[in-house]
């Protein structure tokens, strides 16, 4: 099975980052954000397999980010959380475009049934592998490859690699990276995060890739091609 992306939007930090150590516990990789705003640019910007979606939230509420992400072509499942528990505001996000819908409290048990629904679902159009230029990284096996030759990565490898290879042309912070890799409380800094890229930096020279990670000052990394 692919290890698979959510996007966590919920504004109580408390039960967001909850959420998220149960689902990376689970095997999934998360990303958390706090705002309405910014759950629709990490929508429109990464590839995600599923949404969690508060509905109350800060500049845009949960039924806006959902209808915004429909009409700019997002066919990523929704799954809203809500404290409200009349039938219309069901209703309301449906309508809106969410794909399910859940009240606050929930049994965790629940939320990862419906969760493994969803993700099963949009796996069924969803490749297992990511490529760019002479890479291919395999998400089953964690695999990185080029041509014939490929290196097995760790977990946090893979975390990383999926992430330049998802946004193979975006500039990729620091703290993007943690976030998505090993989450918002995590206690990683800097150095453990140039660790990183550092043995990916190296397993790319293994493979003799073309691609290869460039640091820009003070920002962030990106991939850069040679002539393969």
């Amino acid at each position: 099975m692919p290890l698979m992306n959510i996007l966590i939007v919920e504004d109580e930090a408390t039960l967001a980052q909850a959420l998220a150590q149960i689902l990376q516990d689970t095997g999934y990789f998360t990303d958390v954000v706090g705002d309405g705003e910014m759950a629709l640019s990490y929508a429109d910007s990464f590839s995600y397999d599923l949404v969690i979606l508060d509905v109350m939230l800060p500049l845009l509420d949960g039924f806006q980010v959902v209808q915004a992400m429909r009409e700019h072509g997002n066919s990523t499942p929704v799954l809203m959380l809500t404290a409200r528990t009349a039938v219309q505001y069901t209703v309301q996000g449906l309508n809106a475009g969410a794909d399910d819908y859940m009240t606050k409290p929930f049994e965790i048990s629940e939320l990862l049934a419906r969760v493994n629904a969803l993700t099963r679902r949009s796996g069924e159009i969803i490749m297992n592998k990511l490529s760019f230029a002479d890479l291919t990284l395999e998400l089953d096996s964690a695999l990185l490859c080029c041509g014939q030759n490929s290196v097995q990565l760790s977990h946090k490898e893979l975390g990383v690699a999926r992430m330049f290879l998802t946004n193979p042309t975006m500039l990729i912070t620091k703290e993007l990276l943690i976030s998505s890799v090993w989450g918002n409380n995590a206690e990683i800094t800097d150095n453990n995060v140039e660790s990183y890229i550092s043995f990916l930096r190296k397993k790319l020279k293994y493979l003799k890739s073309c691609v290869s990670i460039k640091n820009i000052h003070k920002l962030g990394y990106r991939l850069e091609t040679s002539e393969c």
